[in-house]
């Protein structure tokens, strides 16, 4: 027990023992990281969730939705802010985790991740291809066998965005820059557009009549409960729910702190930024979706676009689609390099073959393990109806959430002598209300997925048990000393 119980020191997560071959160049800075942010948070949901929201679950209560949302996610944010500046690592909650509370702990968070980075990548791949072949039949164009144009699509942008970050990171880097930018201006026109036709009856009381939903128990909550309601307040903070899922990804900044200079201080400002910032925008949107239409008369399938239809700016229609394909283009581009990061570090701490963490010289970027994952984000897509399993994505995240939380009020205890760039205030009280918000996200989830997670898991512990364990660096002490040496020689 005391094996895998084992913890990695403090000094030894911040790339030390990483030696030459196994360490990232800076790269990003402040605003680099609000870009990242913004690439990864901002998807095509942000055109329909606050539609479909108001719609099914809470009317006009959707704002205050929005709200609690990001209110949960900032608490998370915070936790997550303390702990990368602090270890300003790649591998993010996986070596927090390390640290804090011993090895195989780490490798259940690094396997959650392992599922929601690389799920997520095929997931949104998928949706890519079918909005943009939405989008060119939007134009006019015809377009036969449209199965098989979106099959080569999802390969397409897969194989194009996996080259890129596995050969150039700043080329990455300057195309996401572009890429979000462009994604900004289109949504900026349907707010600017939008908040013409905005009428405030339309928003009517936000406190509309519950209604108790007719549908079988899916949620853990639904079986404690025996029965949901729509609308009401109920409906707003299960709104709230499904609406936090739209924010995650800020937690995939922490996996870019080896790589960003002042990482202690610039990581923790650049989530909480882009945070921010996201949330404005979500409100934004939400705020004209609304208005627009009386919530009754949202369309649950394209909410924003049958909207601007509805006031008679058809055109405005094409602006969503092309917003939608730049958005989700971003996301996929951003979860590659977040998950390349995470496998690196799980690489170059030996619980997986520690060939993968090799730093090409040629590009300067872990190419190997970028390549790996581009395959199976290929396969996954094409092959697997992934579409149906995104709460999978959903889950992972939050398990990590959970640990990140509880890390900060353990570290604070244990260590309190680690220099930290940005302290979450209020501690413990902050971080043990960020750890009540995500299981109450953790609830609203089916309990189909709780079983498809328990399973993946348990895969993860057996493969632990079969390899991590046996070739962890810690398992080796004077291997660890010798390359945390080497990497001392080396700064």
């Amino acid at each position: 027990m005391s094996t895998i119980l084992r913890r990695l020191p403090p000094d030894a997560a911040t790339g030390l023992r990483t030696g030459a071959r196994h360490s990232l160049a800076e790269l990003y800075r402040p605003a680099d990281l609000v870009v990242l942010g913004l690439g990864v948070m901002i998807g095509a949901g942000i055109f329909s969730i606050a539609g479909q929201q108001a719609a099914t679950m809470a009317g006009p209560g959707v704002i205050l939705s929005f709200m609690i949302a990001g209110i949960a996610c900032l608490l998370a944010c915070l936790c997550y802010a303390e702990l990368s500046s602090t270890m300003p690592t790649s591998g993010s909650a996986y070596t927090f985790t390390y640290v804090i509370f011993g090895e195989v702990w780490a490798w259940i968070i690094g396997w959650a991740l392992i599922l929601e980075l690389e799920l997520a990548a095929a997931v949104v791949a998928r949706a890519w291809a079918i909005i943009t072949v939405r989008a060119i039949t939007g134009f006019g164009v015809r377009l036969p066998y449209q199965n098989v144009v979106e099959d080569v699509f999802v390969l397409l942008i897969l194989v194009a965005l996996t080259g890129t970050v596995a050969l150039n990171a700043r080329v990455g880097l300057r195309a996401l820059w572009v890429m979000v930018a462009a994604k900004l201006l289109a949504i900026g026109a349907v707010i600017v557009v939008g908040a013409r036709y905005v009428k405030v009856a339309n928003f009517g009381d936000f406190y509309a009549e519950p209604k108790p939903l007719t549908t079988p128990a899916a949620t853990v909550l639904d079986l404690v409960m025996g029965q949901s309601h729509a609308f009401g307040w109920f409906g707003v903070f299960a709104a709230a729910s499904a609406i936090a899922f739209a924010y995650i990804g800020f937690d995939v900044l922490a996996t870019a702190a080896e790589e960003t200079v002042n990482a202690s201080r610039a990581v923790p400002k650049g989530m909480i930024r882009s945070l921010v910032i996201a949330t404005i925008i979500y409100l934004a949107v939400a705020l004209v979706m609304v208005g627009m239409i009386p919530y009754t008369s949202i369309s649950r399938d394209s909410p924003l676009s049958s909207a601007f239809r509805g006031v008679g700016v058809d055109w405005m229609a094409h602006v969503i689609d092309i917003g939608a394909v730049l958005g989700l283009t971003t996301v996929i581009l951003v979860l590659i390099v977040g998950q390349t990061r995470v496998l690196f570090s799980i690489a170059r701490d030996g619980l997986i073959p520690r060939r993968l963490a090799t730093i090409s010289r040629r590009y300067h970027s872990p190419t190997r393990v970028t390549l790996l994952i581009g395959v199976v984000a290929i396969l996954l897509a094409e092959f697997v109806p992934v579409l149906t399993l995104q709460q999978l994505v959903v889950i992972g995240t939050l398990f990590a959430f959970m640990f990140v939380a509880a890390g900060v009020i353990v570290m604070r205890r244990r260590m309190p002598h680690l220099d930290r760039g940005f302290s979450v205030p209020l501690s413990p009280l902050l971080p043990a209300l960020s750890l009540l918000a995500t299981l109450w996200l953790l609830v609203n989830l089916q309990v189909l997925t709780w079983v498809w997670f328990a399973l993946w898991m348990a895969f993860g512990l057996v493969v632990y048990l079969v390899y991590g364990r046996r070739h962890s660096l810690l398992a080796a002490p004077e291997t660890l000393a010798n390359n945390h040496a080497r990497g001392r020689h080396r700064r």
